[in-house]
């Protein structure tokens, strides 16, 4: 069905009765002043009207219709009365409302049904469509919309007219059956505009579009009169007519009553959206300065007034030109701003910026006295020698995947089909190859840089065979397979084709890159794991092998700090040569020589005696100085050594480790020539030798010695020694008391 747009047709039904000339308070300081209902409706609707006719002058049709006691049709939807100059014209025949005819006569309801009436009947544009199609006529849709300004008692008032126009259509549906010169309404949307005054509170609460049967769409807006309707109207027309809003700011312009200075103004234009199309693109909404207006309901864009001017003799690369309607047309800077332009003068618009080259991306100009915004062309010109296929609109991009679009393009080539050939279900060849190009393309990344899984021949398998409307189980258990293949890559810590276009050093980390492989993998599944259960499977296959074991995240950890290492390494490898190396080796080991011989200077000088608390320094057979390397030494090596010469300087050397023998030394030798005792003595775990020479008790402490036998034992210890042997430090202590 060749479908009509519902902004084709515009009914517009303004109330006429009585009521309507009531007026509300007027603004401080000018109470006096104030306008009627009636004036209101007249003055917002023709600035709807005025917008419509500037931004489209054909196609996008008005039919006005005054209800009071009977309707009042002011123009048609003949093109030639698509003008406000012809509304205004018939509303000043109509005059205001009479406040002193009978209430009980007159009716939203005449012009209701007269807009119902008209949305039926055929425009020009309607007439060719049906002409082109000759014998299917009836494919050519027929939608329209109805916009009511009245002033409703209720609620229910509102849903009573809401029945009344559905019954209408109905009725007139079945009149157009059977009629060469009217089609039926296949979609109305009704938009219910209820006015009251000002100082009074609505009876009508506002509610959203709402579906009332299949034909009938409605939602109600509640407004009070004045520049609230005229604000609401404006941003009507806007989502009925798909316009968008641009500001254009910093005008100089010279003032009225001071003519040798100058101000900056903002005027706001109305165009359609497709003129931010570009914006909308590349991300650029905050750069182009967007604002929003009206408690969060209305966005305007900000574009900046640039300096240099230029003629419209001057060429401009311009990818698109859209018809404008300045918001406020009778204010002095759009009436300025207006006839400047209309005067062959053209104004370059920028994109304001905090930092960086200024970019200009629009430009206002007049052809045959209708004044367009034009958009500039800021990327790669299309007059210029067509791009290569490695080459984009932002510039150079050689990663493309050629040769995986040829294989795409293969997989889905189309072939006659024959009729025998269909399916019993009755679908087409055609629409199976549409759901076949929708499942591979739901996830098809165009550039190699921005894909890693698409680069690994390990995932061919699961890529190939998941994108299948129906999965057999061979295919799921070959998809597992492939996904066990990973992990087992991941345990072995295996590279994976990452791009470093873009990043700096060698790129992200190991488990970084496996953590951007896994969340591609579930990417692509999850596009078809709503297929069937079996893609569902492989799916849940992956969530199970993402979800790592504590022992497998500690491996990771360990894996991570060793990578670290082996980075640091190289990075130290690559800043420093061998012939700095040797050179700072050689350095260290002069330093270290000259200090040993210094200090054996100090020491054997006859005019610096050793000081009295320092031990004499003894270097024991098993502690020597290690065997300088053939060589350059290694730093760590240079630093042991220092450090083991300088804690032999410490201390002096216990006597009975040089003397043992065996691991054995024997204590007290002279013992058995005074006393006849022999004492043999082996490491255990502890014990403790006092003895007691005459007045003066001498503790020994030996760790690890306990007495193993006594050849001839004591009768009666000697007076001037005393030996009492203790096996545990807790005997100790029971007979400290006999000390």
């Amino acid at each position: 069905m060749k479908m009509v747009s519902v902004a084709h047709k515009t009914g517009f039904v303004v109330d006429h009765c009585p009521y309507m000339a009531d007026r509300g308070q007027g603004v401080i300081p000018l109470a006096p002043v104030s306008k009627s209902l009636w004036t209101c409706a007249v003055e917002c609707s023709m600035e709807y009207c005025r917008i419509l006719f500037d931004v489209y002058p054909v196609d996008k049709l008005v039919n006005y219709i005054v209800s009071d006691s009977e309707f009042h049709t002011l123009n048609s939807w003949r093109r030639e009365n698509q003008s406000t100059h012809e509304l205004m014209s018939a509303l000043a025949a109509v005059g205001p409302p009479n406040p002193r005819e009978d209430p009980e006569c007159c009716s939203i309801l005449h012009g209701l049904v007269a807009a119902v009436e008209a949305l039926c009947k055929i425009t020009e544009l309607q007439h060719e469509r049906r002409t082109a199609l000759m014998d299917t006529a009836e494919r050519v849709a027929n939608r329209g919309r109805i916009i009511c300004l009245t002033n409703a008692k209720s609620d229910t008032n509102v849903r009573m007219l809401e029945d009344y126009i559905q019954e209408t259509i109905s009725e007139q549906n079945k009149l157009a059956a059977g009629s060469d010169r009217l089609m039926a309404i296949q979609q109305c949307e009704l938009v219910v505009i209820h006015i009251y005054p000002q100082g009074e509170d609505t009876l009508v609460s506002d509610r959203p579009k709402k579906e009332i049967s299949p034909l009938l769409t409605s939602e109600v807006h509640s407004v009070r009169a004045g520049r609230h309707l005229a604000s609401k109207l404006n941003i009507l027309v806007q989502q009925h007519f798909d316009l968008a809003s641009t500001t254009i700011t910093n005008i100089p312009m010279k003032e009225e009553q001071h003519a040798n200075t100058s101000a900056n103004y903002d005027v706001e234009l109305l165009h359609h959206r497709d003129a931010h199309m570009e914006f909308f693109k590349s991300g650029d909404l905050h750069m182009a300065g967007t604002s929003t207006r009206e408690n969060g309901v209305k966005e305007t864009m900000t574009l900046k007034w640039c300096t240099p001017r230029t003629n419209s003799i001057e060429l401009h690369y311009c990818t698109g030109a859209y018809r404008i309607s300045p918001t406020d047309v009778n204010s002095r800077p759009s009436s300025c701003l207006t006839n400047f332009l209309l005067n062959g003068r053209s104004v370059l618009l920028e994109q304001p910026r905090k930092s960086g080259s200024k970019v200009i991306s629009h430009m206002l100009s007049s052809h045959g006295g209708e004044i367009f915004l034009h958009v500039l062309n800021s990327n790669r010109s299309t007059l210029e020698d067509p791009p290569s296929i490695s080459e984009g609109c932002g510039g150079r991009v050689t990663d493309y995947r050629i040769t995986d679009f040829g294989e795409f393009m293969r997989d889905n080539r189309l072939t006659p089909v024959a009729e025998s050939s269909y399916e019993p279900s009755g679908k087409l060849p055609v629409e199976r190859a549409k759901a076949q190009l929708e499942r591979y393309t739901r996830y098809w990344p165009m550039i190699i840089s921005q894909t890693t899984i698409f680069n690994m021949q390990a995932v061919v398998p699961l890529a190939n065979l998941i994108v299948k409307e129906a999965l057999t189980e061979e295919d799921v258990l070959t998809c597992q397979k492939t996904i066990y293949n990973l992990v087992d890559m991941e345990r072995k810590n295996d590279p994976l084709p990452i791009s470093t276009v873009g990043s700096r050093g060698k790129g992200p980390k190991r488990d970084e890159q496996y953590r951007i492989m896994w969340n591609e993998l579930e990417t692509l599944v999850k596009t078809h794991a709503g297929a069937t259960d079996r893609h569902q499977r492989v799916l849940d296959c992956i969530v199970a092998c993402r979800s790592k074991p504590p022992e497998e995240e500690e491996r990771k950890k360990r894996g991570r700090k060793r990578e670290d290492r082996e980075d640091r390494t190289e990075k130290n490898a690559s800043k420093e040569t061998e012939d700095k190396s040797w050179q700072e080796s050689e350095r260290l080991k002069g330093l270290l020589e000259k200090d040993d011989q210094e200090s054996e200077v100090i020491k054997d000088s006859p005019d610096s005696p050793e000081p009295l608390n320092k031990k004499p320094r003894l270097i024991p057979e098993d502690v020597q100085p290690p065997e300088r390397a053939k060589g350059p030494a290694t730093l760590l090596s240079m630093w042991t050594n220092r450090i083991t010469v300088a804690n032999s300087r410490k201390h002096q050397e216990f006597f009975g480790r040089a003397s043992s023998v065996n691991s054995k030394f024997e204590l007290y030798q002279h013992l058995k020539e005074e006393n006849g005792c022999v004492l043999h003595f082996v490491p255990s775990a502890a014990s403790v030798l006092f003895l007691r020479v005459e007045r003066v008790i001498l503790f020994s402490f030996f760790t690890g010695w306990m007495p193993m036998k006594m050849e001839k034992p004591l009768d009666d210890p000697p007076q001037r020694i005393s030996c009492i042997i203790f096996s545990t430090s807790t005997e100790l202590d029971n007979q400290m008391g006999n000390f």
